[in-house]
């Protein structure tokens, strides 16, 4: 027979061991929730400017009433190069079925600029492309991270957004873009 003070060891472990399991099975399935977001607020009325050095108010964003999808990504950043490249990819067609209207919004700094049109050019990507290179609008939106993807409805609403990029993101993306066009709630 053990020792009582054993057994309390023995009872310690187990339930250190069980706690830690709990934790991580909670984090792990948390995790994808942590990623997107449905919370509904007015897209912020900040200063970016064009490609062509023009300023512009994200106020002036519209679509007809249509989805726009803002993605906010830099040139050093993989997973954004990856996530618009695949979006680009099926863009017309979303285009044709939702009316959809893609934006990415570059984050590079005072550096790295200049770069960013040729940048563009060279992907040969037909959506528009603004600049935040002090990252008000990145700030105003409280991102901390790219690629950060935002779907904003017909009335200026951002209706749900997405951290990170994983392959075949953009599959939902445009599950919820469906929605949005179709002015249905995607809670669900």
């Amino acid at each position: 027979m053990l020792p009582i003070k054993h057994k309390i060891n023995i009872m310690k472990k187990t339930f250190v061991i069980i706690a830690f399991f709990f934790l991580g099975t909670s984090l792990l399935f948390s995790q994808d929730s942590a990623k997107t977001k449905t919370t509904v607020f007015k897209l912020p009325a900040v200063n970016v400017k064009t490609l062509d050095g023009k300023t512009f108010n994200t106020s002036q964003l519209s679509n007809n009433g249509k989805p726009i999808i803002i993605s906010f990504w830099a040139m050093w950043c993989t997973n954004c190069v990856k996530e618009l490249k695949a979006i680009q990819e099926v863009y017309s067609e979303w285009q044709d079925s939702t009316g959809v209207k893609l934006i990415a919004v570059s984050i590079d700094d005072a550096k790295s600029v200049d770069k960013v049109k040729p940048f563009v050019n060279g992907k040969n990507w037909d959506f528009d492309v603004y600049l935040d290179q002090n990252k008000d609008l990145y700030r105003a939106l409280n991102i901390n991270q790219v690629p950060h993807t935002f779907v904003v409805d017909g009335n200026g609403n951002v209706v749900w957004q997405h951290v990170t990029y994983t392959e075949g993101s953009e599959l939902y993306l445009y599950k919820i873009v469906k929605k949005v066009a179709k002015g249905q709630s995607i809670s669900n």
